[in-house]
This record gives C-alpha cells, sequence and structure tokens, in this order.
C-alpha cells in the first residue's frame, strides 16, 4: 500500500479516536455538579468516580497494550472504542452512583488503550522528522473533545439531564468505530514483524511486561512512568474539579460553566499544535520540559483570579501550555522498539494515570478544607516534578546525542515515499 494515503488515514483515525476518548472522559468532569445533586452523594463519592475510571485507565496498558503488541493495533483500536462507547451508554440508565462506579471502571480499560495505540500507530506510520508534529496533531483531539464535549453539555445538561449527556455521547463513538473499520489498515510495520517470525518457522513470542524493565529500557520505563505520575496527578487533579470550582467559587452557571471550559480547551488545541511544531524543531524532550514549566507556572495564576473575565481571558493561556500529552505519545514511542512499541508507550502513560487516579479524591478532600482554588493552585508543584523526571530521560530522533533506538524507524527505505 501506498505510504502516502496509509499515513493520513492512520492520522485521520487516530484523532477521531482520541477525540471521542476525550468526550467520554470529560463528561463526567463536566456532569459531576448534576450527578452530585441528582443521585446525592458526597465530594468524595464524586471524586471515586473518576478514581474509578483512571484506575481502569492504569490497568488498560497492561491489558490492551499487550493486545495491540500481540495482535494488531487495529483490532486493539476498534475493540477499545467499542468497550468505552458502550459502557457509555450503560451510565444513561445506572440507578445509583455504585453502578457508575463498576461501569467507567470496566470504561477505562477501552478509554485508556487509545492512546498507546494511537501513538503507536503515527511512530510507524510517520517519517522521524514529522512525528512530533503529526502525534501532537492526534493527541490534540482531546482538547478538541473536551471541547466538544462542553458544548453538547451546554446544550443538554439544562434540558435534558446528565443521563441524556452520557447517551448521546457514547452512541457517537460508533462514528469513530466506523472509519477505522472501512478506512485504517493495519500497521505495515507490525505485519513486518509478524511476517519476519513467520520465516523464522515460528509464530512472534507474546509480549511480556518484564521486557520493559530489561537492561537498556529499564530506566526509560520507571521515568517515563514516574514523569507521567506527576503530570498526571496534576493534570487529574485540577481538570476533574475546574468546572466545580468555576461554579461553587467563581458563582458562574451550569451553561456558562461549559463555555468557560469549551474556551479554555480552545488554548489547549492551540498549544498541542503549536508544540508539535516546536518538538521537531528543537526536540521532543526539550518541548515537554517547556510545556511542564509553562504549566506549572500558570495554573496557579489562572485559579488564584477572581474577575470573570481574568478568567476567561487567562484560560486559554494556562491551556496553551497543557501539550505535554501530545508530546510525550511521540517521545515514549521512540523510547521502546517496535515490538513493544504499544505496551512500553502505554504503560508509561497509562500507568501514570492509574497512580494519578487518586488525585481527584484526594484534591476534593483538601477543597474541603482550603478551597478548590488553593488545592487547584497546589498542582502546579507536580507539573514541575515532571519536567524534571523528563529532564533525565534520554533526547531521541534526530536530535538525540547517541542516535535513535534500535528499530525505532518502522521503514527506513520508506523515509522518501512518506515524507510526502
Amino acid at each position: 500500500m501506498n505510504p502516502y494515503p496509509m499515513k493520513w488515514r492512520v492520522l485521520a483515525g487516530g484523532f477521531l479516536s482520541y477525540m471521542f476518548d476525550a468526550v467520554d472522559i470529560i463528561i463526567l468532569a463536566i456532569a459531576m455538579p448534576a450527578i452530585m445533586v441528582s443521585l446525592e452523594i458526597s465530594q468524595a463519592q464524586a471524586g471515586l468516580l473518576v478514581t474509578a475510571t483512571l484506575l481502569g485507565i492504569g490497568l488498560s496498558s497492561v491489558v490492551m497494550g499487550r493486545y495491540a503488541d500481540s495482535h494488531g493495533r487495529r483490532k486493539a483500536l476498534l475493540l477499545s472504542l467499542a468497550g468505552f462507547g458502550g459502557l457509555t451508554v450503560a451510565v444513561a440508565f445506572a440507578s445509583d452512583w455504585r453502578e457508575i462506579l463498576v461501569l467507567r471502571f470496566l470504561a477505562g480499560l477501552g478509554l485508556g488503550g487509545v492512546w498507546g495505540i494511537a501513538a503507536a500507530y503515527v511512530n510507524e506510520t510517520w517519517p522521524p522528522a514529522q512525528r512530533g508534529r503529526a502525534t501532537a496533531f492526534v493527541l490534540s483531539s482531546f482538547s478538541v473533545g473536551a471541547s466538544v464535549a462542553a458544548v453538547v453539555a451546554a446544550y443538554l445538561l439544562p434540558g435534558h439531564g446528565w443521563r441524556m449527556l452520557f447517551f448521546v455521547c457514547g452512541s457517537a463513538v460508533s462514528v469513530a468505530w466506523l472509519y477505522v473499520f472501512f478506512r485504517v489498515p493495519e500497521s505495515e510495520a507490525w505485519l513486518r514483524q509478524q511476517r519476519l517470525a513467520g520465516n523464522a518457522g515460528q509464530p512472534a513470542p507474546s509480549v511480556r511486561i518484564a521486557e520493559l524493565f530489561a537492561p537498556g529500557l529499564a530506566r526509560n520505563t520507571l521515568l517515563g512512568t514516574a514523569a507521567s505520575a506527576c503530570a498526571l496527578t496534576a493534570y487529574w487533579g485540577a481538570t476533574t474539579w475546574l468546572p466545580t470550582f468555576l461554579v461553587r467559587e467563581r458563582g458562574l452557571s451550569v451553561g456558562s460553566m461549559a463555555a468557560f471550559v469549551a474556551v479554555l480547551n480552545a488554548g489547549m488545541f492551540v498549544g498541542y499544535n503549536v508544540f508539535g511544531y516546536l518538538s521537531d524543531r528543537i526536540g521532543k524532550k526539550r518541548a515537554i520540559i517547556l510545556s511542564l514549566v509553562g504549566t506549572g507556572v500558570t495554573l496557579p495564576v489562572y485559579v488564584l483570579a477572581s474577575d470573570r473575565t481574568t478568567l476567561l481571558l487567562l484560560g486559554p493561556v494556562f491551556a496553551f501550555f497543557m501539550a505535554f500529552a501530545g508530546l510525550i505519545g511521540a517521545y515514549f514511542a521512540e523510547l521502546f522498539p517496535t515490538r513493544i512499541r504499544a505496551t512500553g508507550a502505554g504503560f508509561c502513560f497509562n500507568v501514570g494515570r492509574g497512580i494519578s487516579a487518586f488525585s481527584p479524591l484526594a484534591l476534593g478532600w483538601i477543597a474541603t478544607m482550603v478551597g478548590f482554588a488553593t488545592g487547584i493552585a497546589l498542582c502546579g508543584l507536580f507539573f514541575l516534578l515532571a519536567a524534571l523526571a523528563v529532564a533525565f530521560l534520554p533526547a531521541t530522533g534526530p536530535h538525540a546525542e547517541s542516535g535513535p533506538l534500535p528499530d525505532s524507524d518502522p521503514d527506513p527505505r520508506g523515509q522518501a515515499a512518506s515524507a510526502s
């Protein structure tokens, strides 16, 4: 297959998949004030709903990452989309918060799978010089999905309630599933690896998590996971409660809050793509550090502002720097060879998300004592700790001093064609 249409199909399929992944994650945070009132649950119980989702996402790196490396990127992506889409629809019919707790944990297994699969897919279909911007573009769809969730919520929540919001958003995932099923082929790099194993007279061996801790990879795995854990602890602690903070401490209506969240995510979309281009010029590692430091500094400034106009203007500025999640998709994928790429990248990111699972619960508890503004502002420190962890990781790609990791380029012969 001509690599030119292949890379664009992967780009579109990954964008749509991660966009709906974001929609189904973010609607819980946006609907949280309504769910708390409807089901008469406490802040701690509400925080547990997010924690359950993130725990499922953390486990997904072991489940879906291994599945993608053993059975193919395409099959794993389709399974992830069908899983979290169906389970999000099921939330609309839940009778109490405990049922939602179980459904969100199970949905997390699919929600977390999309990130690692998309990162591996792009790494294996785009030339090295363009991987940073391509991966950042695909993962910038998270901010698009968050904005879509906010706009849909602004329309559905006031008149139709949170159950209709979950039903509509979960059903819409079928759009991404159909596109991937009909338009996105399997990764040629993954297929080539299977053929090589077949030519050797034996099936490709199953991927083992222990391989991520082999000499030469253990340092990358541990530091990558630590960086993700710190960054995502700050991210989920802050973003889970930002809608509630805007309603309770800044006096916004539910409709105005959704509009503020949409504007904030517009700034994030711009940041993802600006930092994506920047990473291809100065290196992914440097761009990630700049993103994390910028977020760590601007987040406290944003939440400590009390004027609504200032909040509206500062929101996109703070969100602009939150591009790290898009950057580390390409970066983590280059830290691992093809055979364990989805597992390795997914492990670092999603185990980090699993570790961060308790941050919404912890911040909800802190907010009862010092308020949401102070609690969210403290998250800036964790962004700075994440930047420190990334500083000890190696540079990759053209900016690496020691050259790329062996097997990091899926098909050197196709670089010229795929760059077109």
